[in-house]
């Protein structure tokens, strides 16, 4: 089997969610995914509605929207709030930070029922949990897979790509190892090169969120192996 360059470009979340990320990054988002035909843009809250509207003429490329995004301690209440903005702005899916220091702390219950009420809210929206993999034991990954699970998301996703280390091989092949094929998986922080997606897809991962530059470096390197890779 191979991949072509936009088998890869429709697995990516490219995104730009760094706090200096201004408009000028969100014009250079939006041309980077019409130019590779890229599946998805991931933006800061407050740039949905210029990304919606750079994009206003292409709806194959989806929108996602972030919530309590970087860290995942916001209550409830405001999770739910930002989530249903989101929704109401037109977002097609959403990433949703989990509640780590709860989930460290044993409250899995708590951390169920926030994960919920978010799923709930927006309705049928493809909702993808962060579960920060690098923050965390091997026991707290089987849970908060688990806790994904039962909440109704779409996704366990790997992690914001903000703390100093990255997603590895071996994140993906533990939490592969714990949801088989209950829900699916999306890799995201220090994904820089062609081999390590092929790696990860061959895996099981089946969306990759990779900043701008990151994105268009693995999209590049995979036209000048010939536009397509064996996996």
């Amino acid at each position: 089997m191979k991949l072509t360059v936009k088998d890869i470009a429709q697995m990516f979340d490219l995104s730009c969610v760094r706090t200096n990320s201004d408009e000028n990054d969100i014009r250079a988002l939006a041309e980077s995914a019409r130019k590779y035909d890229c599946g998805q843009v991931s933006v800061m809250q407050c740039f949905i509605p210029d990304i919606k509207k750079l994009l206003s003429d292409r709806p194959d490329i989806k929108v996602v929207g972030n919530v309590s995004f970087p860290s995942g301690s916001d209550t409830t209440s405001v999770k739910v709030f930002q989530a249903s903005e989101m929704r109401d702005a037109g977002c097609d899916e959403i990433d949703m930070v989990l509640n780590v220091g709860k989930l460290r702390s044993g409250r899995y219950k708590e951390v169920e029922d926030d994960v919920k009420a978010v799923v709930d809210i927006v309705n049928g929206v493809p909702v993808k949990v962060i579960i920060e993999v690098s923050c965390l034991n091997e026991k707290e990954v089987e849970k908060a897979c688990e806790i994904s699970i039962n909440a109704g998301a779409a996704f366990v996703k790997t992690g914001t790509g903000w703390m100093p280390k990255g997603t590895t091989i071996e994140d993906v092949r533990l939490i592969k190892s714990i949801v088989g094929d209950r829900i699916r998986i999306k890799a995201s922080g220090g994904i820089r090169d062609l081999d390590t997606l092929v790696a990860m897809y061959r895996m099981g991962v089946t969306r990759f969120g990779v900043n701008m530059r990151s994105g268009i470096a693995i999209l590049d390197e995979c036209i000048a192996r010939g536009g397509e890779v064996v996996v």
